[in-house]
């Protein structure tokens, strides 16, 4: 199975190197030097990775046969995918490859069916559950501990204690430091005009 395991980035220096947007838990393992990667686009791979390290908090790694900045522009981008076993699991049990996330239905601790996750989008602040309900219309689901209370494999389900809102606009509470009948300034409207 492939998993998409970094985005090439801008180049830095004029050596070959770039930067890469990490999107895996496991860097050290998929991006290590001498890792043979697949890209996306296909045309600009199979890429080895050289060199690797870590500057002002960005991984930059250095490809065999990219030696100068053009070269490493070029590869702006590009997605960086692994082979990995379909049945390896992450080393914490708290982690999960979004192989494992995919089409496992969506419930309430109390066991009302919400969907079925169809698609994980990665952001740099927290990955988001795309969930189809039963009527097609989508949900986004933050995938953070206080809201996904409990992966359960065996079972194919995810469940969730979602906030007033989330899943219903209609139970959605109005966070506002402002006077509901005031106006801009806090200041009451009388509904005449002055």
């Amino acid at each position: 199975m492939q998993l998409v395991v970094a985005r090439i980035g801008r180049a830095h220096g004029i050596k070959g190197e770039v930067t890469v947007e990490v999107r895996t838990d496991e860097p050290e393992l998929r991006l290590a030097p001498g890792a043979v990667l697949a890209t996306e686009p296909a045309g600009a791979g199979p890429l080895t990775i050289e060199t690797g390290r870590v500057h002002s908090g960005r991984l930059l790694l250095r490809f065999e046969g990219v030696r100068d900045r053009t070269a490493a522009e070029a590869l702006r981008n590009t997605l960086l995918i692994a082979e990995v076993d379909p049945a390896e699991l992450p080393e914490d049990p708290e982690e999960f490859y979004d192989h494992q996330l995919m089409d496992l239905d969506v419930v309430l601790a109390d066991g009302t069916a919400i969907g079925r996750i169809t698609e994980i989008t990665h952001l740099p602040s927290q990955d988001l559950f795309i969930v189809e309900r039963p009527d097609g219309s989508e949900v986004m689901i933050p995938f953070v501990e206080e809201i996904v209370t409990e992966i359960d494999l065996a079972e194919q389900r995810a469940v969730i204690v979602p906030p007033p809102g989330l899943i219903d606009e209609s139970q959605a509470v109005i966070a506002s430091s402002r006077d509901e009948e005031g106006d801009a300034d806090g200041t009451p409207v009388s509904g005449k005009d002055v």
